[in-house]
């Protein structure tokens, strides 16, 4: 159990940090902070450079967390905000990834919290100094307050003149 914890918190987390940097540079295929402004203004967004570099850095944290088993409730809220975000987004496309859905997104959502859920394992930075187990509801509280901040960022953000 405690190895496929490991590999499911790196996989996750190294996607989470991939994404994050490809957000706010050009490494990993990514368009720089500019690219990651234009991508949130096209979504309806307002801020742009601050914008990206808030999610592209929180996607970013969130992966190192969950990589490294480190604050898991933390690393559920962190993930649960930016991947709300990209649920709003993409909501009107449906479910589908292949229609540009919010499939994907949603999975990135849940693994955190499961990962919350189970304890993040033995190979864990939470494990190594005492933190664990956390108590179920340090889940619902994490992913709750990670996707009202999600809505509440959508709602804040959003550009009044397009309407989604």
């Amino acid at each position: 159990m405690n190895t496929g914890l490991l590999i499911l918190r790196l996989a996750v987390g190294l996607l989470f940090v991939g994404h994050g940097i490809q957000k706010v540079s050009h490494r990993l295929g990514g368009h720089g902070i500019e690219g990651g402004a234009a991508e949130f203004e096209a979504d309806g967004f307002r801020g742009g450079r601050l914008t990206a570099a808030a999610a592209g850095l929180g996607q970013i944290a969130a992966g190192l967390l969950l990589s490294a088993g480190a604050l898991a409730p933390l690393a559920a809220t962190i993930a649960a905000g930016v991947m709300t975000v990209a649920v709003t987004v993409k909501w009107r496309n449906g479910l589908w990834v292949q229609n540009n859905g919010y499939e994907y997104p949603l999975v990135l959502l849940i693994l955190p919290a499961v990962l919350t859920l189970t304890g993040p394992g033995r190979w864990s930075v939470d494990q190594t100094i005492g933190l664990l187990p956390w108590a179920p509801w340090w889940t619902v509280a994490a992913v709750g307050l990670g996707v009202f901040s999600g809505l509440m960022t959508r709602v804040i953000l959003a550009r009044p003149d397009l309407h989604h």
